[in-house]
């Protein structure tokens, strides 16, 4: 009985620990997606869009809290009776459920930011990205980066330039992209624009009718857009889509792989 007793004493003082580090853990991740989402919200074009996924992102962080706390203090199960016991055991269930799906589809996201499979192509398709202020992000520019060592690599490819949603003074993704492989100096006649789509899907329909989806074709987005990218490029009827990869910001990093997963687990929920 005594060693009973010590076994469950160590069991406690783990989870203590574990779900001390876990609190923490969320608190910060929630404190630092509202910085980001908020400055997101306060300088792009999609409002809207940006503060529907950051109110799903803090549900997950709520899924996530509630995990924490449960491991620290195992209050889903500590009722008494035995309907109210069941009920917690099935409302931890839930939240581990929940929180093991975020945690799959962040770790296949991250994983397929680390695949390159870019080969010979006529055509590479650069994604676009919402404006901050009407001026590319930093994710943006390392796109634009990716499609110049592409061509650079292969200068007798296109480049075919994504991304409608104009700004206030009327410029869209697309052309804001343009304008700034121009004044690197990538020939204009290696640039076509596709700049009335406002999603990835309508990126792709919309460049199925100026391209042939049978050809090979990379897709130049950031790393942790790549995996949905591709699938989304599949869907659309692109049966040769490779994939090259942009490196993102390590500082929003986090925030992005969260949404990629919202929108993930959105897509899926319509298809039902």
């Amino acid at each position: 009985m005594e060693n009973s007793d010590k076994k469950a004493t160590r069991i406690w003082k783990t989870r203590r620990v574990v779900g001390d580090i876990l609190i923490a853990l969320t608190v910060i991740f929630t404190l630092y997606l509202c910085v980001i989402m908020s400055h997101r919200i306060n300088t792009v074009v999609l409002k809207d869009s940006y503060v529907e996924i950051f109110l799903y992102e803090r549900i997950v962080c709520v899924f996530f809290l509630l995990f924490a706390l449960d491991v620290r203090f195992g209050f889903f199960t500590r009722m008494k009776t035995v309907p109210l016991k069941m009920l917690g055991w099935m409302l931890r269930i839930l939240v581990v459920f929940v929180v093991c799906v975020i945690l799959f589809f962040s770790g296949r996201i991250i994983a397929g930011g680390f695949l390159h499979t870019a080969g010979e192509a006529k055509t590479a398709l650069v994604l676009g990205l919402a404006l901050e202020n009407g001026k590319p992000t930093n994710d943006l520019l390392s796109r634009l980066d990716t499609a110049q060592q592409y061509l650079e690599s292969h200068p007798d490819a296109m480049l075919i330039l994504t991304g409608g949603n104009p700004d206030a003074s009327g410029k869209t993704e697309a052309a804001v992209m343009r304008e700034t492989l121009l004044e690197r100096g990538v020939p204009e006649e290696k640039l076509l624009l596709e700049d009335q789509a406002e999603t990835t899907k309508e990126n792709f329909l919309d460049v199925k009718r100026m391209i042939d989806p049978n050809e090979p074709v990379v897709l130049i987005t950031s790393d942790y857009h790549m995996d949905r990218a591709v699938r989304t490029a599949k869907a659309a009827g692109f049966t040769d889509a490779m994939r090259m990869p942009a490196p993102s910001s390590a500082l929003s990093f986090g925030a992005n792989v969260l949404w990629e997963v919202i929108l993930e687990l959105n897509e899926l929920t319509l298809k039902q």
